[in-house]
């Protein structure tokens, strides 16, 4: 049992237990209140150059499962209450430790997940970094940033996945930081899917003649991808355009909108949305830290859904530029009453574009 240390901006220390890799670790500190999932958070992209806290006491009870992960792990370092050293379920292929270990990610457990929680919530968002000794300065804690997020996730060339049986849509998919289930929803729903880098401009997307464009989760602040923004200007209204997360930040930017840094941002898989068409709520699952300014947006766009929490902006529409897009993650797995019919709507997008 080696010690670790988790250490805030504020100077505040944490003792702990490692069970990680063995190096240092600096980061924006968030935490995710999701109690299964972590798999699929630990292999999020949107997370690059953070520390992530599980809000649930028990992590690692169902292991290793590849099948479940969404991308490269990207985040920094991982922070939980409770670690599971001999997990139990049919399909797991091994155990978390050395999951970590073989990606180099930093971890702690014994350490008080709940009191870390509350600090988020009454301080805000801060910078964190995981030792092993604990240092002589923490002067390095000051001036953390986190840069360039979106080309350290984004694919470096173009990728192709084929639709599943016939196929009906080519669909390219901006990578952001695309999470692996957004291929799988569309490849279902009878689409070519080609997965092409953040620095694609617009010219070539469109050179390749796709009856969709998706634009995908992400990482970092909106307003740090100019160029991709400037893309979107050019791809906006000539073709059906269906944004996710960080997709939807970009667009809301490129139609003249603003984007706002949430306090301790929307982590976790309980998310409750309210539908302002419909009237339902739905509970999604989310994974962000900045939100689109509603109001900034208002003349060129329609409010669809709000959080039900805090009212912040969670879908738009753009009804005469054949676009729609929703901050929170329809391609995510969260129960029964998913919000993936949203790929079902892009289906039928794509399909009276095609038939107009």
């Amino acid at each position: 049992m080696k010690k670790a240390y988790l250490i805030l901006k504020n100077g505040k220390i944490f003792e702990g237990i490692s069970f990680g890799a063995d190096n240092k670790a600096i980061g924006e500190l968030v935490f995710t209140t999701s109690m299964v999932g972590y798999l699929e958070t630990l292999t999020d992209p949107s997370y690059k150059g953070q520390i992530v806290i599980q809000t649930f006491p028990l992590i690692g009870n169902y292991g290793v499962i590849p099948e479940d992960f969404e991308g490269k792990p990207a985040l920094s370092g991982y922070i939980v209450r409770e670690y599971c050293e001999n997990p139990s379920n049919f399909r797991s292929e091994y155990e978390l430790q050395k999951f970590l270990k073989d990606n180099g990610i930093p971890a702690i457990y014994g350490i008080d997940t709940r009191e870390l929680t509350r600090i988020l919530r009454e301080e805000g968002v801060t910078t964190a970094a995981i030792y092993h000794e604990l240092p002589k300065d923490f002067s390095e804690l000051e001036n953390f940033t986190i840069t360039n997020a979106v080309s350290a996730v984004s694919c470096d060339k173009p990728i192709k996945y084929a639709a599943n049986g016939e196929k009906k849509f080519s669909v390219c998919l901006i990578d952001y930081g695309a999470k692996c289930n957004i291929i799988r929803s569309l490849t279902k729903r009878g689409c070519d899917v080609t997965v092409l880098p953040n620095s694609t401009s617009a010219e070539e997307i469109l050179a390749t003649k796709p009856d969709g464009i998706m634009l995908s989760n992400g990482p970092g602040n909106p307003e740090d991808n100019k160029y991709e923004i400037e893309q979107i200007k050019k791809l906006i209204g000539k073709i059906p355009v269906f944004g996710i997360c960080l997709g939807h930040q970009l667009t809301a930017l490129a139609m003249g909108g603003k984007t706002v840094k949430l306090k301790y941002g929307h982590r976790g898989a309980n998310q409750p949305v309210k539908d302002l068409i419909s009237g339902r709520t739905y509970i999604t699952t989310q994974n962000h830290g900045y939100a689109v300014v509603s109001e900034s947006i208002s003349d060129k766009a329609v409010l669809s859904y709000v959080n039900a929490n805090d009212g912040s902006c969670e879908g738009l529409l753009y009804p005469d530029k054949n676009c729609f897009t929703v901050q929170f993650h329809p391609e995510a797995c969260a129960g029964p009453k998913d919000t993936d019919f949203l790929f079902d709507k892009f289906i039928n997008m794509m399909g009276g574009q095609k038939n107009a």
